[in-house]
């Protein structure tokens, strides 16, 4: 993990918004993508001296007004103000940001009943490493199919990158290792050593692929999307997913998938041995 996460997401943030998104011309001779230091600076009020320092680290104790001034002209939704907070409080060791713990195993029983609950929904429950802690039946019958639920403690992201299997799995494979990638970085401290011997551990075992993507610009995760799934029985899957995320202390995700099509359900009924329809496809 990065020791500047907090200036990297503030870089990657101004590289990302436009000119004309705030108002400003775009002339024919930028060399930067997004918007310039100087014009960030101009809009949150401050220097672009200080904002420099912010994003290469120097400076590590922004005011809340320097923050709240910088996300309004960086254009941060909700959920990119939230995700800027924690990293500024991690940053500066803040007491409400605890030394990340050991990554939960354990399934509180209201949260198993929830996940029996979805049945025959494809669906799991996943710490903030991608272990995975709990499943439903339909869920066992695409991953299980595919290899993920083979090891004694199956881990979603060490399939995907250290089984040969899941390139087959996932054809969409690039787009399937950077979500994760993302989740995996958005779920954990900057000092969280379980993380990072994770990321050790994988760096050495699947190599550049890997440890590219943890090298690169963070961004964050998308709660919701389409993930194909090659089934070697149903054939070719569309599963749209939602993501929701548990309470803080639990530091854990219930992703649940529902067919994006027609033939995405059909083929899950005929696999949950159901009547054709009872798994409705998710329709735009």
């Amino acid at each position: 993990m990065s020791d500047n996460e907090l200036g990297t997401f503030l870089r990657t943030c101004r590289e990302a918004v436009t000119p004309a998104e705030v108002g400003l011309p775009t002339g024919p001779r930028r060399r930067t993508p997004g918007l310039r230091r100087s014009e960030v600076a101009t809009l949150a009020g401050v220097s672009v001296e200080y904002l420099a320092r912010l994003e290469q680290g120097r400076d590590r104790h922004p005011s809340p007004q320097v923050m709240g001034a910088l996300a309004d002209a960086l254009r941060l939704s909700t959920e990119e103000r939230h995700h800027l907070r924690r990293l500024e409080k991690e940053t500066v060791g803040d007491p409400c940001c605890p030394t990340a713990g050991m990554p939960s195993r354990s399934v509180r029983p209201t949260v198993r009943a929830l996940v029996d609950r979805l049945e025959p929904a494809p669906a799991v429950l996943l710490n903030r490493l991608g272990d995975v802690l709990a499943y439903t039946s339909g869920y066992e019958r695409i991953m299980g199919a595919i290899g993920l639920l083979d090891e004694e403690q199956p881990n979603l992201v060490r399939f995907l990158f250290t089984d040969e299997r899941a390139r087959a799995a996932f054809p969409e494979w690039d787009g399937v290792a950077d979500e994760q990638i993302a989740l995996l970085r958005a779920g954990s401290m900057l000092s969280d050593p379980h993380a990072e011997g994770f990321a050790d551990e994988l760096t050495v075992l699947a190599g550049a692929p890997f440890a590219d993507r943890m090298a690169a610009v963070p961004r964050l995760p998308r709660a919701s999307g389409i993930e194909r799934v090659t089934h070697p029985a149903a054939g070719p899957l569309r599963l749209s997913y939602e993501t929701l995320t548990l309470p803080e202390a639990d530091a854990q995700r219930l992703v649940v998938h529902l067919p994006a099509d027609a033939a995405t359900s059909a083929a899950l009924d005929a696999l949950n041995g159901r009547r054709p329809g009872a798994l409705r496809a998710v329709t735009g």
